[in-house]
């Protein structure tokens, strides 16, 4: 080969690379694999409606505390403040709320 024919080649462009291919992200392989399970647990008709558990407890004559409503539906004392606040706000009901000696907030709807 001459120098001239060297100079061309090394002065030439390279053609593109072709991509490679991607691997399927992760959380469409978990969807695959769990499409094919069937579920355990309980059917949607027997599942209990948290809010209203809450406003129930809340009816009450001496109203349901903070622990109270944690217990009955799992969640966590900020998200049941939250719950209390909007129910108040956007829900209609009028809420009263008292903390007694040791520090525990009490929530009740007056009628």
């Amino acid at each position: 080969m001459s120098t001239i024919e060297r100079e061309n080649q090394a002065s030439k462009p390279e053609a593109p690379q072709p991509k490679r291919a991607r691997k399927p992200s992760k959380a469409k392989a978990t969807k695959k694999a769990s499409a094919g399970k069937k579920t355990t647990g309980k059917p949607k008709a027997d599942r209990s409606n948290k809010k209203a558990e809450v406003i129930a407890l809340m009816k009450r004559a001496r109203g349901a505390t903070l622990a109270e409503i944690v217990a009955a539906t799992g969640w966590q004392k900020h998200t049941v403040r939250g719950f209390v606040s909007i129910l108040g706000r956007k829900g209609g009901e009028k809420i009263e709320s008292s903390k007694s000696d040791a520090g525990e907030c009490t929530y009740h709807i007056v009628r």
